[in-house]
């Protein structure tokens, strides 16, 4: 039988919350095996899964008017939702890495570095490296089929204004192709950019429910990674900028403190261009410290050190502008010496990590020489610094990275060090490509920035 279910109900697109958990609004009635789902109309067969071994059911009470076959019915009471999206306590004890992917394959111009091959090129390296689940079991998860954002979840980082306006920008899009929305900027639109922006924010907000959820019952939980795009750092609360359509990180951010009552976020940006969209967005917030290691003087040529926050939030906002040429030594210097001992001050409740891959030597949008194992220990040491400040809690964000093979092999070397194992970076990187780093420079940054925070 095909059916089609129009739910009557408040409840917001996409998943019901229950406690710290996200159960999918999917049901089965037994009599006539008609599927009613959140999503939409959805068949039977397309519910949402995660891949694990596993999975619970839940009930809430709905009510629904469904249309089979030009006929209509409605019921309404307890009714058995399944499966869910969330693995159970088990299964999220003993998980070291907890992932979902947003490739937003329709947002995409073409010859453009911010492209759709970007997470496919990921999750093929990933699949390669045997670093999914088919490979690695419960120490691996998957959530597929997450919810989008929701509009609320939207607006506390971004203008309803804004919002609405890109959702009516679509009927543009969808009829032109192709839109900038940015101004005279780089940052284009498809007719699809604000759904599959609305679902790569989604990513990040599950992730985090799930880190959050294993955190309550290990002390060691699995650390998260939203592999999305559009990417988000950029997007400032009038309006997107620099290939970011909505602040990814930023709306996590302020979902973390909302939802799960964690006030206290350290977000740390090492993207090779500066986060001006998430520093603009918790400028003035003394609950949210920011920091940013980013190439001196690179788009959009914010981020300078003496922009320290302002008001209430004054000093909780930490940048630090690389010189060209920086790479392993500098960053390792620079996490030692600031990140760790920020981070031990503010004692934070969690900790978000804007992961841009483009301050690899070969990316082509910038001039750092970061290599696989650059992103190796940091992925390292800030999953440690997690687990010493705050339960492990842990969410990284993917931001920028262009370079297909280098962006791939980081990432996959990000999941390596989650999964406390060794870098296979000797056998990535060539030496050849590097050249000295400009480490006097840098030492001159690191003793200002730490005057500057009296670190």
């Amino acid at each position: 039988m095909n059916a089609i279910m129009e739910l009557r109900s408040t409840t917001p697109v996409g998943l019901l919350r229950d406690g710290y958990h996200n159960v999918f609004a999917g049901c089965i009635r037994s009599s006539s095996k008609i599927c009613c789902n959140l999503f939409g109309a959805v068949p039977t067969e397309k519910l949402p899964q995660c891949k694990s071994s596993s999975l619970r059911h839940s009930k809430v009470k709905l009510k629904c008017s469904v249309t089979v076959n030009g006929g209509s019915d409605s019921f309404s009471g307890d009714t058995e939702l399944g499966p869910s999206l969330v693995p159970q306590a088990s299964e999220l004890a003993d998980a070291r890495v907890i992932y979902c992917a947003a490739p937003a394959m329709g947002h995409n111009q073409e010859l453009h570095p911010e492209c759709n091959s970007r997470v496919p090129a990921i999750l093929d390296t990933l699949q390669k490296m045997e670093l999914t689940p088919e490979f690695r079991g419960k120490e691996v998860i998957r959530i597929q089929n997450f919810r989008s954002a929701s509009v609320d979840d939207i607006a506390a980082v971004h203008s309803s204004a804004y919002v609405m306006g890109l959702e009516k920008a679509m009927e543009t899009a969808a009829q032109e192709g192709l839109i900038h929305i940015e101004g005279s900027g780089p940052t284009y639109a498809t007719s699809t950019t604000f759904s599959e922006s609305m679902l790569a924010a989604g990513a990040g907000i599950t992730v985090t429910d799930l880190v959050v959820a294993a955190s309550k019952i290990t002390a060691n939980p699995p650390s998260g990674f939203a592999l999305v795009r559009p990417p988000g750092h950029h997007a400032v609360p009038r309006g997107p900028m620099g290939f970011c359509v909505f602040g990814n990180i930023a709306i996590a951010a302020r979902y973390a403190q909302r939802v799960h009552g964690l006030q206290r976020v350290l977000i740390i940006d090492f993207d090779v261009h500066h986060g001006n969209g998430t520093n603009d967005t918790f400028y003035e917030d003394p609950n949210i410290f920011f920091i940013s290691t980013h190439q001196h003087g690179s788009y959009p040529g914010t981020g300078k050190m003496e922009e320290v926050g302002k008001g209430p939030g004054e000093g909780t906002t930490l940048n630090l502008p690389l010189p060209g040429g920086s790479g392993d030594q500098a960053m390792s210097a620079v996490f030692e010496e600031v990140i760790v001992r920020v981070a031990q001050t503010f004692k934070p409740d969690i900790i978000m990590v804007s992961a841009g891959y483009d301050a690899h030597v070969l990316d082509p949008l910038a001039n750092l020489q970061f290599t696989t194992n650059t992103y190796y220990k940091l992925a390292l040491f800030i999953k440690q610094l997690a687990r010493e400040l705050c339960g492990g809690r842990c969410v990284f964000f993917l931001e920028g990275g262009y370079d297909l093979r280098s962006l791939s092999y980081s990432v996959a070397d990000t999941f390596r060090a989650f999964l406390g194992e060794a870098s296979i970076s000797s056998k990535i990187d060539n030496p050849a490509v590097l050249y000295d780093e400009p480490l006097l420079l840098v030492d001159k940054a690191i003793a200002k920035i730490k005057a500057i925070h009296a670190l």
